[in-house]
């Protein structure tokens, strides 16, 4: 059972980069270049507020699992 957690903990890491790389390059930026007050707020959400807790979250728990920190005591 740790292994499978040590496996997902990979997984979250991954999906924790992959979250933040989409939600900056893929999202922002993108209302950033088309600008107006309609875009760029959103914009400013996704990479200040958004992208940071997803990445940070999603990563952290990643890297509790491969540290067993979630490891069951009887």
């Amino acid at each position: 059972m740790n292994g499978i957690r040590q496996i997902f903990g990979i997984v979250w890491v991954l999906l924790g980069l992959a979250a933040g790389y989409f939600l900056v390059f893929e999202q922002s930026l993108k209302l950033f270049e088309k600008g107006g007050m309609d875009n760029i707020v959103p914009a400013i959400i996704y990479t200040f507020i958004l992208a940071p807790l997803l990445t940070g979250g999603m990563c952290i728990f990643g890297v509790y699992a491969l540290q067993n920190e979630y490891k069951r005591v009887d």
